[in-house]
């Protein structure tokens, strides 16, 4: 679909939520007219994102950011990768929008409305890491299947919402329940209501933490449309998959959730390592839980240039999906030595940690700073491509920057 086409099928009412006022004399529009300022709509502006941020894919809009965008402690909207598995969805009304606990391990099936969501549960907000599963996709060789994200597939953005225990707690559950899986309004790229583009979800034990939650604002204010207004399952440390946007129905299972993508290769690695390129059964496939050690660097952009004696000062975020980052190391001699960073403790679990360091270069020429993170229990980031995997998942490889000394 090109954009003149996505523009065509938004419908008026989410043409005028894009504008933010009323289309005056609406009814009077010709059948499948396309207003004059959208007749080649810029993503950029739909989605308040900056100028410098890359559309990999517009059916449906993925972006990713650059990793010098990403310098921000807490990740502005504008600089947040988008990644959609179906069609935004149309018409939403925040003041009458429901959210459904069903399923075979639910006591009893129960709906809250928004309001009543943030009237009867306190509360909390968290900055919370969420990260595509398939960040880095594009360095596999062979290619994999997908979106080529590079590094820019990842954001640590504040949330603010309701427990996901506490509104289950109200709901009630079965002693049977072993995952909690989610229904969005998006709709499948065929349009066939029947079909969802994505339901996923995560085990009970997930479900439970304290910063799992049911979020309605993303930096102090209403969730932006595009990463999923007005409700949203907010799971960090985990894939960004697991956080489902446009949320209205979540569903107990006494079984592992069985929703679209999660069969098959779709957020699943091999369970035990194999060649690249080795084709792999369903059944030798695990799900992708806690995301694996990474960092980045955020601070100066790759290609600077720096005067002889002058020093560098490199910055950077570090995150290990349920776990802390225990350190950041970083190399200009391409991995032969390392030296450490200064790391900042995270601000919540499941937040990412900061680091930093003034790096002192010997003589002119080109280098590459390299960045390794530790975790807490020892694992640390491999220097060049992990494991192959049929969907490009967990590239956590160092990341480098070019330098040059002049």
């Amino acid at each position: 679909m090109n954009r003149r086409d996505f523009t065509k099928k938004a419908g008026l009412a989410g043409i005028s939520s894009i504008v933010a006022t009323d289309i005056v004399f609406r009814e009077m529009m010709p059948k499948g007219y396309v207003p004059l300022a959208f007749q080649d709509p810029d993503p950029f502006k739909m989605f308040q994102k900056d100028q410098q941020m890359v559309v990999l894919n517009d059916r449906p809009w993925n972006m990713e950011a650059q990793a010098h965008l990403l310098n921000d402690a807490v990740t502005p909207n504008k600089y947040m990768f988008i990644r959609n598995n179906g069609l935004i969805p149309e018409e939403l009304d925040e003041a009458t929008w429901t959210l459904t606990f069903e399923g075979e391990s639910v006591k009893s099936s129960k709906q809250y409305s928004l309001a009543d969501l943030k009237k009867k549960f306190k509360h909390h907000t968290y900055q919370l890491t969420l990260e595509c599963g398939g960040n880095g996709r594009s360095e596999f060789d062979p290619p994999a299947k997908g979106n080529q994200w590079t590094v820019g597939a990842v954001s640590c953005a504040e949330w603010t919402g309701v427990r996901l225990k506490d509104v289950l707690a109200d709901v009630g559950f079965k002693e049977d329940t072993v995952y909690v899986g989610y229904y969005g309004a998006d709709l499948h790229l065929s349009r066939n209501p029947n079909k969802h583009p994505i339901s996923r979800g995560v085990p009970l034990h997930k479900a439970m933490e304290d910063e799992t939650l049911l979020a309605f604002q993303m930096n102090g204010e209403d969730i932006p449309l595009a990463h999923g207004y007005p409700l949203r399952l907010v799971v960090g440390g985990w894939p960004a998959s697991t956080s489902g946007k446009w949320l209205h129905t979540l569903t107990l299972r006494n079984q592992v959730h069985d929703g679209e993508k999660m069969q098959g290769s779709s957020y699943r690695v091999p369970c035990e390592t194999v060649a690249p390129g080795e084709k792999v059964a369903d059944a030798d496939m695990c799900i992708i839980e806690s995301m694996p050690v990474k960092s980045l660097i955020t601070g100066p952009k790759t290609g600077a240039v720096i005067n002889e004696g002058q020093r560098l000062d490199i910055s950077g975020h570090a995150w290990a999906g349920d776990l802390a980052v225990k350190g950041v190391d970083y190399s200009i001699d391409f991995g032969s030595t390392w030296q450490p960073c200064s790391v900042a403790s995270a601000v919540n679990r499941l937040a990412w940690q900061h680091f930093k360091a003034s790096i002192e270069l010997p003589k002119k020429g080109y280098y590459e700073i390299w960045a390794r993170a530790e975790d807490t229990k020892g694992n640390r980031q491999p220097m060049v491509l992990p494991g192959w995997n049929p969907k490009g998942y967990l590239n956590n490889a160092c990341h480098r920057i070019a330098v040059k000394v002049v």
